[in-house]
């Protein structure tokens, strides 16, 4: 996700990352068809929720390795499952969207897709989170994972998440019976791009890894009139300056700085002309935080300020306030972190495996560690080791995710996901 993901992390390898072995037979035979995989994916993206043709993909691979798969779980989302015996049950997860923003990559295969979003408005559409590359690396996990059955026990359960940029696609899963018509998963596995890391590298962050995201609509009320006569009015755009500047108390002077929160507007609109006074400012706000106590304290702040300063102002009506958007914290389990780390460093090399830092960003995987299944998420590097190594040198910002330029080395980049997957699957499937 990430209007609310440009998850630049801390800075992985100084080094290029060395050649990884591989934790099945397979990948070199394989790769050929993962990347024209991929490029077909980059090149046909879709929105959140209409990802028809990307989940008809998907399925139709599971079903090729001999899983059973169901469709159209929680909209367009797909359940693929391969049951080897009695053992664990570990759900590897992937989105399927991808963003409304223009592709300025220049690459042979960019995206050319334009369609309609919800508004009914025409948008570009591009992979600019980097999903086409979790998507692929997931299909090379499936099919190693099928081809290599003599090697695990359990069940492997492959979930392919609509809408996970809008924050809903997780949760729409999970109201459509993901742990109920399908077998509880004992563990959940996920990658996720890292715009700011050598490719080939691996980051982890145990415990609180992403933050809670909030979208929150704040429109308030005045009365409106010509400029001219501001006395005979309740100027909101008066009142908006002073909310936002309330709003920013919250985080500096509420919450304990030892508990990281980010309350951001990112939109304010009012009026039409530049001699009148408007009945109505909207406001758009994103709130993040790790702790749900945190996070319930700067809502209920946002309600408490803005009702206050609208009664302070004379506003003739309180104001409306909505939260149209919400993902709780990413939380990492720590125990299932110490089994997954390993078992990747052993297949990466410890130099390409290093520990990272919780950010501000948010991800709706958060809603299966939410639903009581121990979860990690791994970040993969994306960038060409000696680009990596150039920019750290001159202090150069890296294009983030969710940007028109944001182009991974992809061989290295997916052959890091399949490897990382596998890994992760292997150590926590039960052994022959």
């Amino acid at each position: 996700m990430v209007s609310l993901l440009a998850l630049g992390g801390s800075a992985l390898a100084a080094e290029p990352a060395r050649s990884a072995p591989q934790p099945l037979p397979g990948l070199e035979a394989l790769y050929p068809q993962l990347d024209t995989l991929y490029r077909d994916l980059h090149q046909s993206p879709e929105l959140s929720s209409h990802e028809e043709q990307t989940a008809a993909k998907m399925a139709e691979r599971l079903r090729a390795l001999g899983f059973e798969v169901t469709e159209k779980v929680g909209g367009t989302g797909v359940v693929g499952l391969l049951r080897n015996g009695k053992g664990p049950t570990v759900m590897i997860r992937t989105e399927l969207d991808a963003l409304p923003v223009e592709e300025k990559t220049g690459l042979p295969y960019a995206s050319k897709v334009t369609t309609k979003d919800a508004a009914g408005q025409t948008v570009p559409v591009m992979h600019a989170c980097g999903h086409d590359v979790h998507m692929t690396a997931w299909v090379g996990t499936a099919t190693l994972l099928a081809r290599s059955k003599d090697r695990w026990r359990g069940t492997v359960m492959m979930v392919a998440q609509p809408a996970e940029e809008s924050g809903s696609g997780a949760r729409k899963m999970l109201e459509d019976g993901l742990f109920k018509r399908f077998p509880r998963p004992d563990f959940a596995v996920a990658v996720h791009n890292l715009a700011n890391g050598a490719s080939g590298t691996v980051e982890y962050v145990p415990g609180y890894a992403l933050a809670s995201v909030d979208s929150v609509d704040v429109t308030l009320y005045g009365k409106g009139g010509h400029g001219a006569y501001p006395h005979t009015t309740v100027d909101p755009v008066l009142l908006a300056a002073r909310t936002v500047l309330a709003f920013q108390t919250i985080i500096s002077r509420e919450r304990n700085p030892l508990e990281p929160a980010v309350l951001t507007v990112g939109s304010i609109h009012g009026g039409t002309k530049h001699n009148i006074i408007p009945d109505e400012v909207k406001l758009q706000l994103t709130v993040r935080s790790y702790k749900p106590e945190v996070r319930q304290q700067i809502l209920d702040a946002i309600e408490r300020i803005a009702k206050g300063e609208s009664i302070a102002a004379g506003s003739p009506r309180p104001p409306s306030i909505a939260i149209t958007e919400g993902t709780p914290a990413t939380y990492n389990d720590p125990e299932l972190m110490k089994r997954v780390v390993p078992a990747v460093s052993r297949s990466l090399g410890a130099e390409n495996v290093r520990e990272g830092t919780p950010t501000m960003g948010g991800e709706d995987f958060s809603e299966y560690g939410r639903a009581g299944v121990p979860a990690v998420m791994l970040w993969i590097g994306t960038v060409e080791p000696a680009r990596f190594q150039a920019a750290q040198k001159a202090g150069e910002t890296l294009p983030s995710l969710h940007s028109g330029v944001f182009a991974p080395d992809r061989e290295r980049t997916i052959r890091t996901g399949v490897t990382t997957l596998v890994s992760a699957a292997l150590e926590l499937l039960g052994k022959p």
